[in-house]
């Protein structure tokens, strides 16, 4: 039998730097939704060091959501949920469908590696399934004021763009004012270690 487990070497340098805000801005209990949880090693480091907290994985890949079930079946947790099948451009979640309520969500490192229409899509289904004074919270490389905040950011847009002319490390900026416009107020920007950011909205 395979191994279904996939690996982001980034994980393990982040996790705990994003666990540490995480402590701080999120409810103190509820449902926490993972949008883009790729392969699952941020689901089992987070699920069990913030409980009561329950943490719901999803990812529109099979091939990951088969990931974070191999590493959840590794690693069990009662505060780590099934991964769902959410794709941020649909129409509407599954969480929508089964009227799961989610006082917060997590994105990390998806908005540069994805189509501008995947951060539309975050906003809008934000709007939709938060309540006033849910939380928002994003993680990854941004532009501010249009500019690269490091050499190596850079050089990483280059080689996304260069995969995928749709990718890019996008403008704090702009990614502000799609929030602002899906009822998403910008709380707190926190430089991370290797000139990432982690962006914090609340719903209003």
């Amino acid at each position: 039998m395979t191994d279904a487990k996939q690996y982001a070497p980034a994980t393990e340098r982040n996790r705990e730097p994003i666990l540490e805000v995480l402590l701080r801005v999120l409810p103190p209990t509820g449902n926490i939704l993972e949008i883009s949880s790729g392969t699952g090693e941020h689901a089992i480091f987070f699920a069990p060091r913030l409980k009561p907290r329950i943490w719901i994985p999803s990812d529109p890949q099979l091939y990951l959501r088969e990931s974070i079930t191999a590493w959840r079946e590794e690693f069990p947790s009662d505060y780590l949920a099934a991964p769902l099948a959410i794709d941020t451009t649909d129409e509407h979640w599954s969480v929508e469908k089964q009227n799961v309520n989610i006082v917060a969500i997590v994105n990390i490192n998806m908005i540069h590696i994805a189509p501008w229409s995947a951060c539309l899509g975050l906003m809008a289904g934000a709007k939709r399934i938060l309540p006033p004074r849910g939380i928002l919270y994003l993680y990854g490389p941004y532009k501010q004021s249009g500019k690269h905040t490091a050499p190596s950011n850079e050089a990483f847009d280059e080689s996304l763009q260069a995969r995928d002319p749709a990718w890019g490390v996008r403008n704090l900026e702009d990614v502000v004012n799609v929030a602002k416009k899906q009822n998403l107020q910008l709380l707190e920007v926190i430089q991370m270690p290797a000139n990432n950011i982690s962006v914090v909205f609340e719903r209003f």
